[in-house]
């Protein structure tokens, strides 16, 4: 199934993957006003989409996501204080439905990406890069910040390869970008596909329910202290015994039967 909006192309396979496209190859696929409320729309459906088990984020061209265009930051400059902070936020916002998607979120970064788009991968769960694409947090070349996508990076990459890859702004390559975590794994241009149906075919191993609430999981341990974690995962842990799918997992396993979620 196809579903085509202005700035992006979503299809979802029979398997339950969905990959989101970003479709402005003429502007390096940059995020304007149009492109994050629909990516927002999209983000929005295949969460609550029970029959979309994986979400692939891609972009069609050369380039993943050339970060903001430079017209919508244009246009942002000539509106109000109120109406510039509404603007930055609907990014913000963006980005959180993205990173709180109940779902693997695979990146397959197919090209260059800049600023936002750097934000964009920061997110994903599983990132694949193209051999040869440069990445930047050049926000700081313009007079302006990495803001919106600063929480995202600094989870991803750390406090320390934050600092040295956004105070100057400097272009970096894919060994780079893999070194300090920003991908998971790099592979020529042509193994791309390969890749990600890979990493595609680990991901449908495993429980939709299961995968839904440990992304949670990992959330809610990451931001609390030790005591107060040690409480809600023994809750978590004791939900999980009494759930379908952990009944069915255990009495699979016991039994070496295989589980109905897994895809050959």
């Amino acid at each position: 199934m196809t579903t085509t909006y202005q700035t992006i192309v979503v299809e979802t396979d029979a398997r339950g993957v969905a990959t989101v496209a970003l479709n402005r190859p003429d502007k390096h696929n940059a995020l304007n006003g149009t492109l994050i409320a629909e990516l927002y729309d999209a983000a929005q459906k295949l969460a609550a989409d029970e029959s979309v088990r994986i979400v692939v984020l891609t972009g069609i061209g050369k380039s993943f996501c050339a970060g903001g265009d430079f017209n919508w930051f244009a246009s942002n400059v000539e509106k109000s204080r109120a109406e510039r902070v509404e603007q930055s936020a609907t990014l913000a916002r963006l980005l959180r439905r993205l990173d709180t998607l109940p779902k693997p979120l695979i990146g397959r970064i197919n090209g260059p990406a800049y600023g936002g788009g750097v934000g964009m991968i920061s997110v994903c769960d599983y990132t694949i890069g193209a051999e040869g694409a440069r990445f930047g947090l050049t926000e700081v070349k313009l007079g302006l910040l990495p803001a919106n996508i600063s929480p995202y990076v600094v989870a991803r990459i750390g406090k320390v390869h934050s600092r040295e890859t956004m105070l100057s702004g400097a272009l970096f390559d894919t060994a780079r970008a893999e070194r300090i975590g920003l991908l998971t794994e790099v592979v020529a241009p042509d193994g791309l596909d390969a890749a990600v149906d890979r990493v595609v075919h680990d991901h449908l191993q495993a429980a939709p329910g299961a995968v839904a609430d440990t992304k949670a999981l990992i959330a809610y341990v990451a931001s609390h202290d030790l005591e107060t974690n040690m409480i809600y995962t023994a809750d978590r842990l004791a939900d999980a015994w009494e759930t379908e799918e952990g009944i069915e997992g255990i009495n699979s396993f016991i039994n070496k039967d295989i589980p109905s979620w897994r895809v050959k």
